[in-house]
């Protein structure tokens, strides 16, 4: 079978232009003078390898002063006037701004000034030759070549770093930062209810981009003060990235931050009316604010909508995350979220009809409800994507026979919904000292595996079939081939046992996942490495080493072959079971990718992330489609509905978040954990999903009630406009305590039986 075409490990594929990805480095524009604009130098006066020019440094050699280095004498004139215009003013920031796009040194305005004829009078051509640049303090200072900082020094990992730190440069009066932080703050107050819940929004990322220039610009104390006066009136959910901040108080701090460099390379998005806009923009206008108003620019990126403000409650629901909300544009990108039409297998009908005759009346009410179960799938769903959009593994002989057994198990499923709410079996590991980091089970509920702290994998069988290996070469040399029982035979009884442990990883074991045939086991560790353990011979296959750091999750395609990592290097990696290298680096989110989920139909890739952010990737070509923000802590937890329409995320913060995939939105938030959420789970037919916590608890919630009731019209999907219910406690259908075990996962059999699991951690 042909895999997709192999991309080298290092390369990272089409990485969303939206989405945070740190775009090679540009020094940035300076922003505009605060002059009248008729005073600002013409198009094309700024030299190469000027500050904020974009052009690369000129060797730092004298050059004869042409054009294009120093201003026309007319024009100088005009710019000499206005610069001590400002200078009388007291306006030292923009006169440095305006001094250094025209290239005059401090002492020829000062010089102006004296001399007898004014500005008027004609002095020697100025200018600064290309390849230096006008220092405050009037001496020229030659740029460093190209991959130096700060005079010759190299920069270290990252070339980026003096780039995105240079933005701080232009800085105001540094005494003046309380007050226009402070007036702010009582402008947005005192603004209309409508308007303030909107532009509330501001104090973060203005809060923390002034500091980062205060302690730039080494002004320590200043800094140390705007800090403590103003950090407690910022959110909850930023109180762990202000810890970070608070950290930062000198500017040697800031070059190998990584916490700095988000905060630089992603823009803080924010999304406002044009009326709350526009008001904001008047007000920083009119009390000539210029600091904020170049932090606003050069930091932010404000994605304006028209139509009414935003009340405090849609605001609340979709904040939160590390680099503000996502783009509406990031979100309307087609999905095909429908499924892949099922292949056509026959069903044996055996003695399946004795086996019914005990449960009276049951099978008569599911029958009907299967058999138009099995035809929709055999009819092309709408949304699905072309079944060729990626090569998937062709089925196996076992793996139609399993197919068959599915679809007989799902005749006797039992249909869940308020009024048939599912039993529910814990599977509790004892004595694991808190060394239990991930369990999974299979989708035949046969087996059940943890991976452990102490670097083991452990399998264990849940039925009374034992486990076995399959027979050396020697013993399987004289079995017959062609017998019925063939299967049976290559097996060694002598190996049967309940347990197998697998070595091999030399770190905690953080993420497991069978292979839809159980022939396969994958786990992830903080090694780095991804390791592929083969069920028939309870041996390590492979080791795939991509990941450089932890490897926090793993997880298979549900048709086998593909799997996908995510660690704590931010990215996501793609891989075949027979390629040792990544076919696809899914690069995008500002902290570790803590969990990873496939789409049902294989063509999609759930990530959640420490960033707060889940995102939706293509197979196919590396894209970024979908972004979700709404969750004030890192993700844990995904699932999908079976239908593939609808994805379920838990976090830190104890909230279930319920998003439409087709459309881009949040259609729905449960609350009701106290806790951490590290398990979610849709029931076979998507009717209830199960949700564990760290709180002990087991909750289970009307999915078909949450959906049904979804007004997805053109205006909800144009503005990102969501009115979530109240209370979601009417969507709760039952709370399950455990005695003191934290519920890690959870799993609902092909019977719609919820299997339970966690270690029992003592008080």
């Amino acid at each position: 079978m042909a895999a997709l075409p192999e991309e080298p490990a290092e390369v990272v594929v089409k990485p969303d232009p939206d989405g945070g990805v740190p775009p090679q480095p540009q020094p940035p524009p300076a922003p505009p003078p605060a002059a009248p604009p008729t005073t600002a130098p013409a198009e094309g006066e700024a030299a190469a390898g000027a500050p904020g020019s974009g052009g690369e440094a000129a060797p730092p050699k004298p050059a004869p002063p042409g054009p294009a280095a120093s201003p026309a004498p007319t024009d100088r004139q005009t710019l000499l006037a206005v610069l001590q215009f400002l200078r009388r003013n007291n306006l030292h920031e923009s006169e440095d701004i305006l001094r250094r796009e025209a290239r005059l040194l401090g002492e020829e305005v000062a010089a102006a000034a004296l001399s007898p004829a004014g500005p008027g009078a004609q002095g020697t051509p100025g200018g600064v030759a290309a390849g230096a640049s006008a220092a405050p303090g009037g001496a020229a200072v030659v740029a460093p070549p190209p991959g130096k900082v700060g005079g010759g020094v190299p920069v270290e990992d990252q070339p980026d770093v003096s780039a995105v730190l240079s933005a701080y440069k232009q800085q105001g009066d540094p005494a003046l930062y309380e007050e226009y932080y402070s007036g702010l703050k009582h402008f947005i107050e005192c603004a209309l209810d409508c308007h303030r819940a909107e532009l509330s929004q501001l104090f973060y990322p203005l809060f923390v981009h002034m500091y980062l220039e205060l302690v730039y610009n080494q002004h320590e104390n200043e800094a140390k003060s705007f800090f403590e006066k103003f950090h407690g009136d910022q959110e909850c959910y930023y109180q762990d990235d202000l810890r970070v901040l608070s950290s930062l108080t000198k500017k040697e701090h800031m070059k190998g931050n990584e916490t700095m460099l988000d905060f630089r390379t992603s823009k803080f998005v924010l999304r406002i009316s044009r009326d709350s806009y526009q008001l904001l923009k008047r007000h920083l206008q009119e009390k000539q604010n210029n600091q904020i108003w170049n932090i606003v620019q050069e930091h932010l990126y404000i994605d304006i909508f028209d139509g009414m403000p935003r009340s405090k409650q849609q605001i609340d629901a979709m904040v939160g995350s590390l680099a503000g909300e996502a783009k509406r544009e990031a979100n309307k990108a087609k999905v095909f979220f429908g499924l892949l039409k099922e292949p056509e297998i026959e069903v044996p009908l055996d003695d399946e009809d004795e086996e019914g005759e005990n449960e009276e009346g049951k099978p008569k009410k599911k029958k009907p409800k299967r058999e138009s179960m099995g035809s929709k799938s055999k009819k092309q769903d709408p949304n699905a994507p072309p079944q060729t959009r990626i090569p998937l593994p062709e089925l196996k002989d076992s793996d139609k026979l399993d197919k068959i057994m599915n679809m007989k198990e799902a005749t006797k499923r039992v249909r869940l919904g308020p009024e048939c709410l599912p039993s529910i079996c814990f599977y509790t590991f004892l004595n694991a000292y808190q060394g239990l980091t991930a369990v999974d089970v299979t989708d035949d509920s046969s087996m059940i595996v943890g991976g452990f702290a102490d670097s083991t994998v452990r399998v264990w069988s849940v039925t009374p079939k034992k486990l076995r290996s399959v027979k050396s070469a020697a013993d399987l040399s004289l079995i017959d081939k062609e017998s019925d029982d063939v299967l049976e035979r290559i097996m060694d009884e002598k190996t049967a046992s309940e347990l197998k442990i697998l070595y091999g990883h030399s770190g905690p074991v953080y993420g497991t996942s069978f292979s839809p045939d159980r022939n396969y086991l994958l786990s992830c560790s903080e090694d780095g490495t991804v390791r592929l353990w083969s069920l028939q011979t309870f041996t390590c296959l492979v080791g795939y080493k991509g990941h450089n750091y932890p490897v926090w999750d793993t997880q298979f395609s549900p048709y086998g072959y593909y799997f996908v990592s995510g660690g704590h290097d931010r990215v996501a990696r793609l891989w075949a079971t027979d390629h040792y290298q990544p076919l696809r680096i899914f690069a995008g989110h500002l902290a570790d990718v803590t969990c990873t989920r496939f789409h049902p139909n294989s063509n999609y890739i759930a990530t959640g992330s420490a960033d707060r952010t889940v995102r939706l990737w293509d197979v196919l070509n590396g894209n970024c489609v979908r972004i979700f923000t709404g969750h004030k802590g890192p993700i844990h937890s995904l699932a999908f509905s079976p239908n593939g329409r609808f994805l379920a995320t838990g976090a830190t913060d104890g909230r279930v978040l319920l998003w439409d995939i087709g459309h881009g939105l949040m259609v729905g938030e449960l609350k009701g954990h106290t806790d951490t959420v590290y398990a979610l789970r849709f029931s076979r037919d998507g009717e209830i999903l199960a949700s564990g916590s760290m709180d002990n608890t087991v909750r289970l919630w009307d999915a078909v009630k949450v959906f049904e009731d979804l007004e997805t019209d053109d205006f909800t999907t144009a503005t990102g406009h969501i009115n979530l219910p109240e209370n979601s406690q009417d969507l709760l259908l039952g709370t399950y305590m455990t005695k003191s075990t934290p519920v890690i996962h959870l799993h609902f059999t092909r019977r719609n039986l919820l299997l339970a699991s966690g270690a029992y951690s003592p008080q």
